[in-house]
């Protein structure tokens, strides 16, 4: 029997695919073809049966689908570490956006976005969801540098440097879904920013685009109680509610943060089938809350994992962020067992891809899906002795020994290096941003 042709094969030591839940295999082989994965078998058989242009051996490490990073502002990687220690109003009115409205600019978002995306290849998310100006840098700075994302276009009440009021917003962004509209790694769907900075006109705008385009919508929702109070005194409607009856809460809707959420507002996310993404460092270090994590699980609520923007979480480490978000249920609830292992795992991949409607095509290994894959060299002292890998990843900090990457087969980064984004010269840009921003 003459083997079939296959791009590249990894050996690796062990596999967690995700898809069967709960499950770690050891000694196996990915077969990886056209940028599909072609087979998932013993190395023996993967010999036998496959004639590979390259054969990586992953003596030391697991392999995993890459991580999915479903909420976050790449470009505001500028402003990490530039407005700490403030509440949520504060944070925005008084720091964050009178920063943005004097330097947000395409090069600003270019810059940024692209530091981030090589911060979040070193950490191991192969694809993210980002929500800032000039969309159209941040499509182009992913496309460029090989890496899957979806980019929801901002909309918001207020003129900025990107777009004049609503429409133009509105205008500006089913232009880019259009340019982006068959591209096999960027996918566009709508960004209204939060129910306290969107009128209503614009929602049922939203609600009837984002429906005839199948798209998605990504926006900030009850990310405080004192959100939720004050939407309820000046309307006497939760936000939650009002994008219900405008139309906007469906099978396409991401609720980012969803900390303030209680029992009917569960339930009717449920009911929905929207779709949450939790960022626990951020909602923590902004003093908002602690989201009930665990009781949407139980609902049957798809729960998926963002860092927000490094300015307000200070990394895009995912890694990181789903160790907090297990440590974080656990003590919350005082229940060891409120968020396990896998869970969390899941949470950081398939339910990532599911919010983003990308998982048929990723968050999970198996035949037929796209080789958007990680390994994690698992050799080193914090890692041993080492019984079993799964939880390993979700608690011994193993962001930085990520050492290879791929999307669509393409690497991202190999043996530690970056191989799409040029390292020294993304130093040198945020080093000079610095010096303008602070003004030394």
């Amino acid at each position: 029997m003459t083997p079939e042709k296959a791009d590249l094969l990894i050996n690796a030591r062990w596999l967690i695919p995700v898809i069967p839940e709960d499950t770690s295999f050891s000694a196996c082989s990915v077969v990886v073809r056209d940028g599909l994965i072609a087979a998932i078998c013993p190395p023996a058989e993967a010999r036998r049966r496959f004639h590979c242009t390259q054969t990586l051996d992953l003596d030391n490490h697991v392999l995993l689908p890459g991580l999915v990073n479903a909420h976050g502002h790449a470009a505001m990687s500028l402003l990490r570490g530039y407005a700490e220690d403030l509440d949520l109003h504060s944070w925005l009115n008084d720091r964050i956006w009178p920063t943005e409205s004097r330097w947000v600019s395409e090069d600003f978002v270019r810059d940024g976005s692209e530091l981030a995306l090589a911060e979040m290849v070193r950490t191991g998310t192969t694809c993210f969801a980002d929500m800032y100006f000039f969309p159209d840098q941040v499509a182009a700075a992913s496309r460029d540098a090989g890496m899957r994302c979806q980019v929801a276009f901002p909309i918001i009440n207020f003129p900025t440097a990107w777009a004049r009021d609503g429409d133009d917003y509105i205008h500006k962004g089913l232009e880019l879904h259009d340019t982006y509209r068959d591209h096999p790694l960027v996918k566009i769907a709508f960004g209204p920013h939060a129910p306290y900075t969107v009128a209503n006109r614009l929602f049922e705008k939203i609600a009837v685009y984002a429906n005839e385009l199948d798209a998605g919508i990504q926006i900030h929702l009850h990310e405080s109680w004192g959100e939720v109070k004050e939407a309820l005194e000046d309307t006497g409607e939760k936000p939650l509610r009002r994008l219900e009856r405008l139309g906007l809460l469906s099978a396409n809707t991401q609720c980012v943060h969803m900390v303030a959420a209680d029992s009917e507002d569960i339930e009717l996310l449920a009911a929905s089938k929207a779709h949450v993404i939790h960022c626990p460092k951020s909602n923590m270090k902004l003093g908002n809350g602690v989201s009930p994590v665990r009781e949407m699980l139980a609902r049957g609520i798809n729960v998926a994992l963002g860092t927000d923007g490094a300015a307000s979480n200070n990394g895009l480490d995912l890694f990181a962020e789903l160790q907090f978000a297990a440590l974080l249920a656990k003590g919350s609830s005082g229940d060891p067992t409120a968020l396990d292992t896998h869970q969390c795992l899941r949470m950081a991949t398939i339910n990532g891809a599911r919010a983003l409607g990308m998982e048929h095509l990723i968050g999970s290994v198996e035949v037929g899906k796209a080789a958007d894959l990680i390994a994690v060299d698992l050799s080193t002292l914090g890692q041993q002795p080492l019984y079993n890998p799964a939880p390993q990843l979700v608690y011994t900090n193993v962001g930085h020994r990520v050492s290879h990457s791929w999307v669509a087969g393409r690497p991202l980064l190999h043996q530690g290096r970056l191989t799409t984004l040029n390292e020294q010269e993304l130093m040198a840009k945020a080093a000079t941003w610095q010096h303008r921003i602070s003004g030394s």
